[in-house]
């Protein structure tokens, strides 16, 4: 081994290197700004191990020529540089013919990003076969079908059945009802219904200044109808609300009460509750007052996060409604007024509401339609003379076409208090403010008899209850008559009627003696009314609060344990029962609704 070294200057610079054939040599460059040699190196020749490094690596002469000549690349080039076109192994000129009358833009795709799959031709186009159509949801799958749901074993899960008796559905069938449920529940915004195509509401103003409206207002289609929201999906469709508990109904047992609170409607009126009323097929709860709103609520416990929640509502301007009531046996539309020479007419199917102006040749007897009553049957309408010429008439409509029919007037000084349909529909018990109780019926258009209520001076509310009573007087059980005294007088009308002869003659005691005579409350009696299946009797007094009573027929007792002095009631404005009278509603004059559940 050599070393050498050379110096420039003061800056010495040491280079080392091997005996070998390399060697390292420093030359003097020509540059004469730089002052510094450049070295030249001479490389080692490659050995065995190196050479088939390079060989596995990247490749060698022979490997070379032998991939280069298996496709003649030298006659492509060639080719190249004469001007003519590559013909690619495998091809054809058919391709490549097609391929020169094609757009620039058929060339090229954009990707969407849905799934792909084998290519097939329909109809001269091609498409993925097994992708998914436009039109099928992102989330719908195939294995739904194939699988089970129980819905009665989950308790949770039992509102989503069409009648009791189902159990087990498929999974697609499944999901479609949570769907529907869901949307019940949870009602699309209104920017999302705007988005995806429907015209937003807008307020109607009419020229007599009365406004109806879905929600807060009503909509004004382009013939300038007036429409709520429809509720067909609600009526017709059982599976978005629960049915009704079929369960059949058992005696309950008088002095005691088995009674418990359940959740209350979540929606509070302006104003106090003036009616309540269920619908007679579904779990829907009615709910009206002067506050010129309607409620329509489904009654569901468990519903989450709202129970029973709101399906819709309807407000009329200038309007305050004092009475609404479901058309009865179907509940397919909701008639409803106030203090004012007009009633309407909500059609639940279609959502449109109509104004009723008057009725011909006895518009002058009606100052007001807020006293006015619906028959069972749902045909005919009765209505109460508000002024002092008819003060003491009753006015009978066809429900269907509002022309009047025929007017029952009873002679009582004073004038009519208030008046019932009887069980058949077929005819009115009307009570005067005197005292004067008259049977009307439809049938032959005259009173079958008048009788008084034992003490009144001042009668202010009848009700019917119960059933398999007397036949020629509507079929009702039981008749009850509020004073202003705070005294309730309740009659069994099979003590009414007296028979005359062997061939169905009768006639009225006009002097009957009360079943039983109720004294709990001190003030004017303004609501009275019966269970559907004639087991109970509710009767309040507004004036005063939590005065309130539940009574046992037909042992005509009153219940000692409720209501008590905790049970929150306050002034009481309006009572309902359920249509299997498992459900008691309260309305109060601070607009709540309290429900209760009655065990049997």
């Amino acid at each position: 081994m050599s070393t050498k070294l050379k110096n420039k200057g003061n800056d010495p610079q040491l280079f080392f290197s091997s005996e070998s054939e390399d060697e390292v040599q420093f030359e003097e460059t020509e540059d004469s700004d730089m002052d510094e040699e450049v070295p030249t190196t001479r490389l080692m020749e490659k050995d065995s191990d190196e050479e088939e490094l390079e060989r596995l690596v990247l490749g060698n002469a022979e490997s070379f020529k032998k991939r280069l000549f298996e496709r003649d690349i030298l006659a492509d080039l060639e080719n190249l540089e004469q001007g003519k076109e590559l013909q690619l192994a495998g091809g054809n000129d058919e391709a490549t013919s097609d391929l020169e009358g094609m757009q620039d833009s058929d060339l090229f795709m954009i990707d969407t990003g849905r799934s792909s799959g084998p290519l097939s031709k329909v109809d001269g186009k091609e498409k993925h076969v097994g992708a998914q159509s436009a039109d099928v949801p992102a989330w719908a799958d195939s294995d739904d079908e194939r699988l089970a749901v129980s819905l009665a074993t989950a308790s949770r899960l039992r509102k989503l059945r069409i009648a009791e008796q189902e159990d087990v559905v498929t999974g697609t069938d499944y999901t479609e009802r949570l769907r529907k449920q869901y949307l019940t529940l949870n009602p699309l915004p209104k920017w999302a219904q705007e988005a995806q195509g429907h015209r937003s509401k807008r307020r109607r103003r009419s020229s007599h200044g009365s406004e109806s409206s879905s929600g807060l207002s009503a909509d004004e289609d382009d013939q300038g109808e007036i429409t709520a929201q429809p509720l067909n999906e609600f009526l017709r469709d059982a599976t978005q609300l629960s049915r009704a508990d079929n369960s059949k109904s058992q005696r309950l047992k008088p002095e005691v009460l088995d009674i418990q609170r359940t959740r209350d409607i979540p929606d509070k009126h302006p104003g106090p509750v003036t009616t309540i009323a269920f619908h007679p097929k579904f779990p829907i709860l009615l709910s009206s007052g002067p506050s010129s709103l309607l409620y329509l609520h489904h009654l569901d416990a468990t519903a989450h996060p709202t129970p029973n929640p709101k399906l819709t509502s309807v407000q009329t301007r200038n309007v305050d409604i004092r009475r609404s009531e479901f058309r009865l046996p179907f509940g397919d539309k909701v008639v409803f007024a106030g203090r004012r020479k007009w009633f309407h007419t909500w059609d639940l199917e279609t959502g449109q509401v109509q104004r009723i102006s008057q009725i011909q040749g006895h518009r002058l007897e009606h100052r007001t339609m807020e006293h006015f009553r619906l028959s069972p049957c749902g045909q005919y309408m009765g209505v109460m003379g508000s002024t002092r010429k008819g003060g003491g008439v009753v006015n009978i409509l066809n429900v269907a076409t509002s022309q009047w029919i025929a007017g029952a007037r009873l002679d009582s000084r004073g004038g009519i208090a208030d008046f019932a349909w009887w069980r058949s529909g077929q005819g009115l018990t009307i009570l005067g403010k005197n005292g004067r109780v008259g049977e009307w019926s439809l049938a032959t258009r005259r009173f079958v008899g008048v009788w008084r209520d034992e003490g009144c001076i001042g009668g202010i509310v009848v009700a019917l209850g119960g059933s398999r009573g007397p036949e020629p007087i509507g079929e009702d059980r039981w008749v009850a008559i509020g004073s202003n005294t705070g005294i309730v007088n309740i009659y069994d009308r099979t003590d009414l009627v007296q028979p005359v002869d062997e061939n169905g003659g009768y006639t009225l005691n006009e002097h009957p003696e009360p079943k039983r005579r109720f004294e709990q409350l001190v003030t004017p009696i303004t609501n009275i009314t019966f269970s559907p299946d004639g087991q109970l009797m509710a009767f309040a007094s507004r004036p005063q609060k939590d005065a309130f009573r539940l009574a046992h027929l037909p042992s005509c007792t009153v219940y000692r344990n409720w209501p008590t002095s905790d049970t929150p009631l306050g002034r009481v404005t309006s009572v309902a029962f359920g249509t299997k009278s498992n459900v008691l509603a309260v309305g109060n004059d601070a607009g709540k609704i309290r429900l209760w559940e009655i065990r049997h």
